[in-house]
């Protein structure tokens, strides 16, 4: 190939050029004076954005939030459009590169993937940097239009500032549309709207054979559903319109504590039945002294009228320890911007950079009192560190994307165990073998695993077994979508 005809980008801004291919014979990026010397590359195309490959830049995506998996890329793409994503991927695919999207979730500059596993890892490929693409692009009565770099917190200011709402929010609000969305996106209100997946309307979805195209329920519907919750294997998101409801002017907030499981239990399906609450979920902390794990229930009432719910009504025929409620009133943004203080927290105390071996399950309502009761004689402080342990119902009907695979039952219970170990702590790998331990006594019980997560050894006839009937279709998407297998290999559902 001519050097001559090779586009020269630039490299970290104001730095010289320096790299302007792909050697396939040294499998390493090749410079203009290699090229010079004789040296045949595959010309990079030309770009709005950036691609880097300083040992910074690529450093900076080697890790991920868990922090227990090293995988440095041989590059970055800042794309400075959607048309790099096409050319990149278009770019990987022939040269055999692996790509994948990073959601560079977080606040500040504390910015990166929020996989915990590696699954966003792209060793030896090309990471694009998903902050490149960061633009509202809509906002009308019913849906917004976003880049899939955009953060659901974004997304909520810009909505409240029309006086609407997204009807799924996860509980800590700076991730990247495009990664929740890859995974599934669960939050408070699952019981009433399902996982944020299922309140998109459309995609816009760059496929692992180069394609920008559009897909919904009606237009493509194989890719729509193989995009979301489908971990970024048969393209990448790069848009995507998403529901909007009228948003509330506050949330009356209920935290009941129960010293019993199974009235625990009962209580929250009791209000999974009637309904009585907008959002609804619940955890497993400490004792006030220490001797042991309790239940709390957290229920949400939204309302927008001068006059508050009726808090008796609200409480009524529930069992739970009434002398240590706790009832709180905010507004609806301070409460759904609520996990801020508690990430300035963990920021202070140095938990929020330590290993973070998270396990993430979706339960059958009949199996969770046998499951909890394991893990509450098995869990010690330490295993939560500065963390916590969701446990709450949801119903498995408003799940509705096909590769958000749920248990085979109508109840549901979300159990999310978001360790932050204490700085210094040695038995992180401890922490690794407990999550696979579980793991595995959880699927025996009927139970399916969250996307998100660090369970160590997950082969391919394992993932196989998670999605059970919907592999087919999922594996029928990937053949056609990403024929050459090179987007998001760090799920590892494929290899």
């Amino acid at each position: 190939m001519n050097s001559s005809a090779l586009s020269r980008r630039k490299v970290l801004g104001g730095m010289a050029a320096a790299v302007v291919g792909w050697s396939a014979a040294t499998q390493s990026w090749a410079t203009a004076a290699e090229v010079t010397g004789g040296a045949t590359v595959a010309a990079l195309p030309p770009l709005d954005g950036q691609l880097e490959t300083s040992p910074a830049s690529v450093a900076s995506f080697s890790k991920d939030f868990g922090n227990l998996v090293t995988a440095t890329p041989w590059a970055v793409l800042r794309p400075g459009s959607v048309q790099d994503i096409v050319k990149m991927v278009n770019y990987a695919r022939a040269n055999a590169l692996k790509i994948a999207m990073n959601g560079r979730s977080g606040t500040g500059t504390d910015l990166e993937s929020h996989s915990c596993y590696g699954q966003a890892a792209v060793p030896g490929g090309i990471s694009i940097d998903a902050r490149g693409l960061s633009k509202v692009c809509s906002i009308s009565s019913t849906s917004a239009v976003v880049e899939a770099g955009v953060t659901w917190a974004q997304l909520t200011d810009a909505a409240l500032a029309q006086d609407k709402t997204p009807p799924a929010l996860t509980d800590y609000l700076h991730l990247s549309v495009g990664g929740t969305l890859s995974v599934g996106g669960v939050g408070g209100t699952v019981q009433k709207y399902g996982l944020q997946v299922d309140t998109v309307q459309s995609v816009d979805v760059v496929t692992g054979d180069g394609q920008l195209v559009t897909a919904s329920s009606s237009t493509r519907p194989d890719l729509f559903n193989a995009v979301l919750a489908g971990g970024g294997q048969a393209g990448i998101i790069v848009r995507a319109k998403i529901k909007l409801i009228p948003a509330p002017a506050r949330a009356l907030v209920f935290s009941l504590f129960y010293n019993d499981l199974a009235t625990y239990l009962a209580d929250q399906e009791k209000l999974l039945t009637d309904g009585r609450f907008g959002g609804q979920v619940g955890e497993m902390p400490r004792r006030p002294d220490d001797s042991g794990w309790r239940y709390k229930l957290e229920a949400v009432a939204y309302y927008s009228s001068a006059k508050a719910p009726d808090r008796a009504a609200l409480l009524a025929g529930l069992r739970d320890d009434r002398a240590s409620a706790v009832i709180e009133d905010f507004t609806y943004r301070d409460y759904t911007f609520r996990l801020d203080a508690f990430e300035a927290y963990l920021k202070e105390g140095d938990y929020w950079g330590q290993p973070k071996p998270w396990l993430s399950l979706f339960l059958p309502a009949s199996r969770t009192k046998a499951f909890m009761d394991q893990v509450a004689a098995e869990l010690t402080p330490g295993d939560l560190g500065g963390g916590f342990l969701l446990v709450y119902p949801y119903r498995t009907s408003k799940l509705t994307r096909p590769l958000a695979v749920q248990p085979n039952e109508s109840v549901g219970y979300l159990f999310d165990l978001l360790r932050f170990p204490a700085p210094g702590a040695t038995d992180i790998q401890r922490m690794l073998d407990q999550n696979r331990r579980l793991y595995d006594k959880a699927v025996a019980l009927g139970a399916k695993r969250y996307l998100v997560g660090a369970i160590p050894g997950m082969t391919p006839a394992e993932w196989k077994q998670h999605f059970g009937s919907r592999w087919e279709a999922f594996v029928n998407a990937k053949r056609r979508y990403d024929p050459a297998n090179i987007l998001t290999p760090g799920q590892g559902f494929f290899s």
